[in-house]
Order: structure tokens, then sequence, then C-alpha cells
């Protein structure tokens, strides 16, 4: 059995699709490039797919990230672009790596995230900001199955930054291109309870009364491990590709021993 990575995207209008609505395009793009996959076993077999992390409903995401399983050997570049081709222009499949290395999951600890908010001044955004960073906490409520939770939006913040030239107009063709904007940067490990977005924008409401007049346009940059030293999110990919490199290195050094001759000439 084969495993194969991919890191996929979520652009447009189509990051209001939700994870469920993303499962079934999946499962059909592997249908259409007739992919060999394993299946799960059971009355009700199921492709075999892992998803990590997935982003939530309505934002846009550049590093999303999941695993399939294939009863037949592929090539990954091959593979990426067969599904690619089947599925609509917005999910799109930008990255494949056959599986070296277990352990995918627990090289996702961190998020970049940005976030655009369209009518607000980048100066005010900047004072919101600097309030937030300085808090030692940020209680932010958050709705959840067992009733309203409370809980600390600041602890899992790394990094919340304002970008320069965030009065770029907006690309997008449901956002205003006649208003100030500001543009933040966020960095953010995954705790539990996660800490999205919505709620850092929510503790910027609290500290700073920061409310933009329209919900604000929210994308992953990056997904990956968090680098203490350099304050970085590196690629969860890099592993297997550096295992995939050392493994292409070693075969023809194995390959030349073993046409050596053994013993005197």
């Amino acid at each position: 059995m084969q495993r194969i990575r991919l890191r996929y995207t979520k652009r447009g209008r189509l990051r209001f699709t939700s994870h469920r609505d993303f499962q079934r395009a999946f499962e059909r793009a592997l249908r259409r490039a007739e992919v060999p996959m394993a299946y799960s076993a059971g009355f009700t077999p199921h492709p075999k797919v892992s998803y990590a992390n997935a982003a939530p409903t309505g934002t846009g995401s550049e590093a999303e990230y999941l695993e399939i399983a294939l009863t037949d050997a592929r090539d990954p570049e091959k593979l990426r672009i067969l599904l690619d081709e089947s599925l609509p222009t917005g999910l799109d499949i930008v990255d494949a790596v056959e599986a070296r290395i277990s352990g995918l999951a627990d090289r996702l600890t961190a998020s970049v995230w940005e976030l655009r908010l369209d009518g607000v001044d980048p100066a005010d955004a900047a004072r919101a900001v600097a309030a937030f960073n300085a808090a030692d906490a940020v209680e932010v409520q958050r709705m959840t199955k067992n009733g309203v939770r409370t809980f600390d939006a600041r602890a899992a913040v790394v990094e919340l930054d304002r970008v320069d030239g965030a009065e770029t107009p907006s690309p997008e063709a449901d956002r205003p291109t006649d208003q100030p904007c500001a543009i933040l940067r966020l960095v953010v490990r995954h705790v539990t309870p996660a800490v999205r977005p919505d709620d850092v924008l929510s503790g910027l409401r609290a500290v700073a009364d920061l409310a933009p007049p329209v919900p604000a346009a929210v994308t992953r940059l990056a997904q990956g491990l968090f680098d203490e030293e350099t304050g970085t999110v590196t690629d969860p990919l890099a592993p297997d590709r550096e295992a995939a490199a050392a493994l292409t290195t070693a075969a023809p050094t194995a390959a030349a021993k073993a046409s050596e001759p053994v013993g005197p000439a």
C-alpha cells in the first residue's frame, strides 16, 4: 500500500464550501482520475482518506492537507495533476509527496493567517493590535454544542501584526473597493480549545472596540510545525521530501558497492 500526502487550497468563493462539501468533491475527483484507492473493511467500505485540521467554513486557505492510501504505486506529481484537473477551480491540489515518515498530523502545530478588515483604518487596526499584544489574557466566548464557552484567546497567539501595504483594494468581487482596509498577519498555535481567527477578532473587539463594518476575509497562508527558535511555521511535507531524497541518494551508492569485486582478483 502506498500513501500520498496532498496539499490543497480553498480560494475565491469556494472558501464557503464546508469540509463535507470538499469531501464529496474530492471523492468524485478520485473516481474521475481512476485512482487505485484502498478501501476500509466492513458493510460500508469507503476510500481511505485522512483529513488533517480543516479550515472553518467561510475561510480561504492555501495550506490544507490530507493523506490517501493506494493499492498500487503512482507517481505523486502525475497523481496531483490528474486530481487537480478533476476538481473545480478554487479547490486546487498544489503539492503531493509520498509519505515516508509517519505523523503528518503531529507536524501541524501552528497556522499563519491573513485577516483582511475592509472598512477599517490601518491606524485603528494598529492600535487594536498593540492593545491585544500588551494584554496578559483576552477572554472571549464561543458557542459550542455544550453551550457558551469562555477561554483565553491571547495565550495561543504567537504573533499578531498589521501588514504594510494594506490599502490595496480587495481582489474579491464581493469585497468593497472604495473603503480603507487593514490587513493583519496572525500566527497561532494549535491548542485545545482551538483558537480561531474569529476568536482573535472577538478579542480585538473586547480590548480595543475594533469592529469591522463587514465580515473579515480570512485566509490560511501556511500550516505546519512551529519552530520555537525562528518563530516560523515550517513546511509539514518537507520531512517526506528529505527522506525520499536521502533514499534516492543512497540507492546508487548501494548499487556501486554491490558491483565491487569480492576477494582477490
